[in-house]
């Protein structure tokens, strides 16, 4: 089951206590998966056509226990896309006209599914909430985290898609807005927006997921990132190890016993131990040396190795002295 489905599978069995809320809810999915049907002579019925079988379920309470409606509740099997099933809620011509008339889509006694809902409703946060988890149930769908961050809305309209971003921007949150195969698409790209929008839906269970797969994705964003570090560090002192290594070999050529007893010793214990760290090389000297002491030792050797290279001749080799 994927994300979005279980975030369905969540919503779905939200309390329905408040009537405004339940008008709200069934308002956004009347907009995104109810259509109208004409049987001549000013008759019509409305009929929601959805996959979530919850959803199915959580509708036909609505019109059966909130709204004291008969509606009918069939699944439709589609053979050609793979026995695909869709359940079907019908009201009929009876219940069809008070139906639209407590959602305010009757205009003069003209059945419309305005893409709108009533300014006074959206002014109330819990009317806002079950607003958008209606939509959410009606056309909503979300990727699964860990693959990436989007929530998004797709909506017959212009209109409908507008109603959604005005919702949204009254509970702070700003989404984005385009346009996919004719239909407009309500989107949220990020994981805070996201998270919050769960959370006013009333998915808290979806958000806690979401919250463990963002912490995750951000402790092994850090990991790789250290690792990364890490791993160029070591190429760094792979390389100044060998440059050392090949210097030191360079010098030994005319005799270490010419050098500075100090450096004479840290030459050999590098010779002997190419693949010790700065650290590991001092503790193999006799007294102990710390790990900037190896370091200036190492240093002044590379000096001398240049100073062969370009052609000048150090000084005073017996008595050079490194701390």
């Amino acid at each position: 089951m994927t994300f979005s489905s279980r975030t369905k599978d969540e919503l779905v069995r939200t309390p329905m206590d408040r009537s405004c809320c339940l008008i709200s809810e069934l308002a956004a999915i009347t907009q995104t998966s109810g259509s109208l049907g004409f049987m001549g002579g000013g008759r019509f019925t409305v009929t929601y056509e959805v996959e979530h079988v919850g959803a199915a379920r959580r509708i036909y309470r609505m019109l059966k226990e909130g709204l004291r409606l008969s509606p009918s509740l069939h699944v439709v099997e589609h053979r050609r896309l793979g026995g695909q099933k869709t359940c079907v809620i019908t009201v009929r011509e009876t219940d069809a006209p008070k139906l639209l008339t407590v959602l305010d889509m009757m205009d003069g006694g003209i059945p419309m599914l305005r893409r709108s809902v009533p300014r006074g409703q959206l002014n109330r946060q819990c009317c806002r909430r079950a607003y958008l988890r209606g939509a959410y149930l009606g056309a909503g769908s979300m990727m699964n985290p860990e693959k990436g961050y989007l929530l998004e809305w797709v909506a017959e309209d212009a209109s409908l898609a507008q109603t959604l971003d005005r919702v949204l921007e009254k509970s702070g949150i700003r989404p984005r807005v385009s346009e996919r195969r004719g239909q407009q698409v309500v989107s949220l790209r990020s994981g805070q927006p996201i998270v919050d929008v769960l959370a006013m839906m009333g998915a808290s269970q979806a958000v806690m997921e979401m919250e463990n797969v963002r912490i995750t994705r951000h402790l092994r964003g850090n990991a790789n990132r250290a690792a990364n570090c890490d791993m160029h560090n070591t190429d760094r002192t792979m390389q100044a190890a060998q440059a050392q290594l090949e210097a030191i070999r360079e010098l030994a050529e005319d005799g270490l016993d010419n050098l500075p007893p100090a450096l004479k010793s840290m030459a050999e214990i590098r010779l002997k131990n190419p693949e010790l760290s700065l650290e590991d090389l001092g503790a193999c000297m006799d007294p102990p040396l710390g790990k900037s002491g190896v370091n200036h030792r190492l240093r002044r050797l590379m000096a001398l190795w240049e100073k062969k290279h370009t052609g000048g001749v150090p000084s005073d080799r017996k008595e050079d002295t490194v701390d």
